[in-house]
């Protein structure tokens, strides 16, 4: 199975300010040294030569009142590219609707939500006039879900908020990312039970999770690969991690998987949650 041409559904575009500060808090927390580049144009050649033709662009608003700022840089950014698909964000503090509904008006594929970073998650009734206009626009949302690697005690994270999230609103399609560690298992199963689940690979079954978030991707069976075919897309963090792009899909592709499974994995899911197909 050949990787390329692959769709990567988890990468962050932003200004090199919040980058920086994204990074410089990586560290604080974790150690993690990261250098890859963070400007649009170097980061596609970089992707590019890794075998990536199309991303999803993720931002996300660690605050108040700089989410439509970001929403607008990102479109503008993602204008410019034949590669990046745009996604937008809000803070639970904002004007969740009114910044929702002009992202969506000027492009923005979906939403994304950090949510331990972001303090605000998939169970937050502030952002229920996000999660409407979701609805209302067919846009998919990406969640930071689940505990990895460093959120065991944040209370804007874990299943029980985002299964709520699911029973709410189940004509939205919704990825946990990161395979929903720590609580995969749950993840895993809510995604058996719901065709609008979605997970994603990122971190989680890199070649390094075990030395950067205490995780071993071996411990997902090939059998969950093959019977989730559609709904598991695969995803790097990219630019932010602490190894080379080569580790994010290393493990992925020494696996026993048909061709079908590869083909979901690398494309065809990350089409299906775009609502592309």
């Amino acid at each position: 199975m050949t990787f390329a041409p692959a769709t990567d559904a988890h990468v962050h575009l932003m200004p090199d300010s919040l980058m920086t500060a994204i990074r410089g808090a990586l560290y604080d927390a974790a150690e993690w040294e990261i250098d890859h580049p963070t400007d649009r144009e170097t980061m596609e050649a970089e992707l590019t030569a890794e075998g990536v033709a199309k991303y999803i662009a993720l931002p996300y608003a660690h605050k108040p009142e700089i989410a439509a700022e970001l929403n607008d840089w990102v479109l503008a950014q993602c204008a410019n590219s034949e590669m990046a698909v745009p996604f937008a964000t809000v803070h639970g503090d904002d004007e969740v609707g009114e910044v929702v509904k002009r992202a969506f008006e000027k492009g923005a594929r979906g939403l994304k939500f950090q949510c331990p970073v972001q303090g605000c998650g998939p169970a937050d009734p502030r952002l229920d006039p996000a999660f409407e206009l979701a609805a209302e626009y067919d846009r998919p949302i990406m969640f930071h879900a689940g505990t990895a690697p460093m959120f065991r005690d944040n209370p804007a994270v874990g299943f029980d908020q985002f299964v709520q999230f699911v029973e709410t609103y189940p004509e939205v399609r919704a990825c946990c990312a990161h395979m929903g560690t720590y609580d995969h298992e749950a993840f895993i199963e809510c995604a058996r039970e719901n065709e609008q689940v979605f997970l994603d690979t990122t971190v989680a079954m890199s070649a390094s999770a075990p030395e950067y978030m205490d995780f071993d991707p071996a411990v997902i069976d090939d059998d969950v690969f093959e019977d989730l075919a559609g709904s598991i897309m695969y995803g790097s963090d990219y630019p932010n991690i602490p190894y080379s792009y080569e580790d994010e899909r290393t493990h992925l592709l020494s696996r026993d998987l048909s061709a079908e499974a590869f083909e979901q994995l690398f494309r065809g899911a990350a089409e299906r949650f775009l609502g592309e197909n």
